[in-house]
């Protein structure tokens, strides 16, 4: 080592000078640290794209889009036309629930203009097709502020005997004005080329509704007394 010295002539402090083996060991351990450093950024970048996929795949499998699952496994359909699919309800709401789709990707009925009205005729076919295949009273109808996504019509039996049928939102979703008959909507599309959309106030109140058979003028406390009570309707 050689002393060095300021421009007083005073001796500076001696720095030992690094040999070959120790700079050597230092290139070494830094080495060993990038490496490792790089290993764990392509990790946590790895692991995030990982969460965003996962993210991506729970967000596509909503459960409003189960409709679109459900037209696809042959379990659930019931029939097929040219435009149109009928499937179980999952949950149906009585003896009879099948809900009728269109093959062509139509969100709603506020989406449709007189170009479907050939299309909403042919729900109308497979209406009267089920009906001539049961003994049961039938209604059609699509929920004014749907749940699902798919345009729907709903084929239900009158008799909304269901586990499936638990809460009062469930049977005002049927039996009030929510409720909007297959009829109706067909006559609105040929005279005004749309169907309008119910305002949400409206829709709100109609699920609050106070309680009342559908079959009779009888109004329960609760649902458990008109599950009940609709059994004494059953022939």
């Amino acid at each position: 080592m050689t002393a060095q010295y300021s421009s007083d002539h005073t001796r500076l402090p001696t720095v030992p000078t690094v040999g070959p083996a120790v700079s050597r060991s230092m290139r070494l351990l830094c080495d060993v640290v990038n490496k490792g450093l790089s290993k764990e950024t392509k990790m946590s970048k790895r692991s995030a794209a990982i969460t965003v996929t996962n993210l991506n795949s729970k967000k596509s499998k909503h459960w409003s889009l189960g409709l679109l699952e459900s037209m696809k496994d042959p379990e659930n359909i019931v029939k097929k036309t040219k435009q149109t699919v009928v499937i179980k309800d999952k949950y149906p709401k009585a003896k009879i629930h099948y809900l009728v789709l269109p093959q062509d990707d139509i969100n709603s009925i506020y989406k449709l203009d007189k170009s479907h009205i050939e299309l909403l005729e042919e729900f109308g076919d497979v209406y009267k097709a089920i009906q001539n295949e049961t003994d049961l009273p039938l209604r059609a109808g699509f929920h004014a502020v749907p749940s699902m996504q798919r345009m729907h019509m709903h084929i239900i039996s009158t008799d909304m005997v269901s586990p499936c049928l638990k809460t009062k939102v469930h049977w005002n979703s049927f039996t009030t004005k929510h409720f909007r008959p297959y009829a109706d909507v067909l006559e609105e599309l040929k005279e005004k080329g749309c169907v309008e959309k119910m305002p949400l106030e409206l829709h709100k109140n109609l699920m609050s509704t106070e309680l009342q058979c559908n079959q009779c003028p009888y109004k329960p406390k609760n649902m458990p007394q008109l599950k009940e009570h609709l059994l004494t309707h059953q022939k």
